[in-house]
């Protein structure tokens, strides 16, 4: 998420939005113009170029976070939507073959992406995922339709993931989730 801060016709807003990660500011005599922002982990990080003013800073800030919550926002599905999205991707690479009856996200899977239970046609879904890539949801969204099917992680089951070209792409980045999640903290002021 960038902005360029000298070409911003409607300016930063007045208004902080509420904040419910810690946020870093990283100063950069490298960078000129633009201001961005990502989330790393449960913190938000903000580059800004060196040479702002604290009330400059403040202010970009503020506009940061709402930009990514906006995003962040539009990439939510709420649970009707994760339905539809499934059977959606049921259809086009599972021939419509995997039919769910519920598709729900959950807040109590720390250590999985996702689970399905065949016996009564749910699939639950980490809110972990809320906010990543589309194409990482649908993997993981396929993934549990495809255990609707297959239920164990055998040679058939893999085929039927093979339909989805993202597939080795989506796990690529969920493994590096994984791994940026046991990084140790970088301190604030670490060199970007």
């Amino acid at each position: 998420m960038t902005a360029d801060p000298l070409n911003s016709s409607a300016g930063p807003p007045r208004i902080s939005p509420p904040v419910d990660r810690a946020v870093e500011v990283r100063r950069s005599t490298r960078r000129r113009r633009t201001v961005s922002a990502y989330r790393e982990g449960d913190r938000t990080v903000v580059l800004i170029p060196a040479r702002m003013s604290a009330d400059e800073e403040r202010r970009w800030v503020s506009v940061m976070l709402e930009k990514l919550a906006a995003q962040e926002d539009r990439r939510m599905l709420d649970d009707d939507a994760l339905g539809q999205r499934a059977a959606e991707l049921s259809a086009r690479y599972l021939r419509g073959r995997a039919r769910p009856d519920s598709v729900r996200w959950v807040t109590n899977q720390n250590s999985r992406w996702g689970s399905c239970t065949p016996a009564m046609g749910s699939i639950r879904l980490s809110h972990r995922l809320q906010g990543m890539p589309e194409y990482v949801i649908d993997y993981v969204i396929l993934h549990e339709l495809a255990h609707l099917l297959v239920p164990g992680h055998g040679e058939g089951f893999w085929r039927l993931l093979d339909a989805y070209p993202r597939t080795e792409r989506a796990r690529g980045f969920l493994e590096g989730v994984v791994a940026a999640e046991r990084l140790p903290y970088i301190p604030c002021g670490a060199p970007d």
